[in-house]
C-alpha cells in the first residue's frame, strides 16, 4: 500500500511550513518544540480537531478499519463462553473454502485490538501470527520447514505526551503536546524459508 508513505510525506510536508497550525500558537517554546495544549484546549482529552483531520485517511487503512468488527466479534465471543486456546490449527480444506484470507492461509493468523490511549487513533487491529512453522497442504498439519513471519504496514499516528505550559519543565496536569511518529503494524503473516536448518 502506498497510501500510508504518501501520508507521511505530505504530513511531513505540511508541518515543515511555518502557518502549520501544529507548531503555532500562544504556547510556542524554542527550539521548534510542539505547542502544548492546556486541558481547556483539549475536549474530552481528545487530540485538538485540527490535527486529527490531517489523518482522515486513517479509516480506510486495515489496522483501523478492522477494529469495529473485532470488537463487535469480540463482544459476541464473550456472550457464548470462554475462547479456546489459542494455537496453530489443522487445516482442513473442505472447512475454509468460504473462510477469510487469514484462516485460509498456511500461515494463519488472528487479530486482536491494541489499544493506547496516548496514540491517535487509540485502537488499532494487530496480526499475531498462530503458527511458529506453516502448514503443510498436504497433511493440513503445521511443519518446521518453513517459518511463519508478520507482515508489517507503516502507519502515521499522533502520539501524545505531558508537557509544560510554563518554562518551568514541570509537567502540568491535563497538559499535552502531539507529534508525528511512524509506527509499524503486523497486518498480516507469510511464509519464509527458515534461517537456520531445522
Amino acid at each position: 500500500m502506498l497510501l500510508p508513505g504518501l501520508l507521511l510525506l505530505w504530513l511531513s510536508a505540511s508541518l515543515a511550513h511555518h502557518g502549520s497550525p501544529l507548531w503555532r500558537g500562544p504556547h510556542i517554546h524554542p527550539h521548534g518544540t510542539p505547542r502544548c495544549y492546556s486541558a481547556e484546549d483539549l475536549a474530552r482529552d481528545h487530540a485538538p480537531a485540527h490535527l486529527l483531520a490531517r489523518a482522515a485517511k486513517w479509516e480506510q487503512t486495515l489496522p483501523v478499519a478492522l477494529v469495529s468488527s473485532l470488537e463487535a466479534a469480540g463482544s459476541r465471543r464473550l456472550q457464548e463462553g470462554p475462547p479456546a486456546e489459542t494455537q496453530c490449527p489443522v487445516l482442513q480444506p473442505e472447512e475454509v473454502l468460504d473462510a477469510d484470507i487469514h484462516q485460509r492461509s498456511i500461515s494463519p493468523w488472528r487479530y486482536r485490538v491494541d489499544t493506547d490511549e496516548n496514540r491517535y487513533p487509540q485502537k488499532l487491529a494487530f496480526a499475531e501470527c498462530l503458527c511458529r512453522g506453516c502448514i503443510n497442504t498436504r497433511t493440513g498439519r503445521e511443519t518446521a520447514a518453513l517459518s511463519s513471519v508478520p507482515l508489517h504496514q507503516s502507519l502515521l499516528v499522533l502520539r501524545r505526551q505531558p508537557c509544560s505550559s510554563d518554562t518551568s519543565g514541570v509537567p502540568t496536569p491535563g497538559a499535552f503536546a502531539f507529534h508525528i511518529e511512524s509506527i509499524r503494524v503486523p497486518i498480516g503473516c507469510t511464509c519464509v524459508l527458515p534461517r537456520v536448518v531445522r
